[in-house]
């Protein structure tokens, strides 16, 4: 028995060795998949300013045009940012607050997040979730180590080590 217990903890050992040389990868799908997302939303956004200027208005947000045209910006520059892995977790904080008021401005979306524990198909239904979670992996886990903030990480560790 003893045996067959040691057998299993050395396949777990191994297998957790192989998912946790994932990670990084993985960190990284999801930031190429969901900057590219960002960016494109953003980028539609902004070249379609006064059809989302419209939709912000009948929302009731205030300042509606300035409204669309910083959410644009915060969706197209996060969005590259958020891809190369620079100022990752503060972009990703940005970018999170940024889907949180997607979810909290439009009435469905608002009430598909107020049933994130009582209904939660309805909470991961709702289009601004994948964002939302995107960015809320990134700014908890960190970018990987295939991000520009680990490049300026490990160059500033080492002249400061000079």
């Amino acid at each position: 028995m003893r045996k067959l217990v040691d057998l299993f903890a050395t396949g777990y050992e191994a297998l957790c060795l192989v998912l946790n040389s994932l990670r990084s990868p993985l960190l990284l799908a999801i930031r190429l998949y969901w900057g590219w997302q960002f960016w494109t939303d953003g980028w539609g956004k902004l070249t379609h300013l006064e059809k989302v200027t419209e939709f912000f208005t009948s929302l009731g947000l205030p300042a509606p045009g300035t409204t669309a045209l910083l959410v644009a910006l915060v969706e197209l520059i996060g969005g590259i940012l958020f891809a190369a892995g620079l100022g990752s977790r503060l972009v990703s904080l940005v970018l999170f607050i940024n889907m949180t008021m997607a979810f909290l401005s439009v009435p469905d979306d608002r009430t598909n997040f107020s049933h994130i524990f009582s209904k939660s198909e309805d909470f991961y239904g709702a289009s601004p979730y994948t964002y939302w979670f995107a960015a809320l992996l990134i700014m908890i886990l960190g970018p990987g180590l295939f991000a520009v903030d680990t490049l300026v990480g490990r160059w500033y560790g080492r002249k400061a080590a000079e």
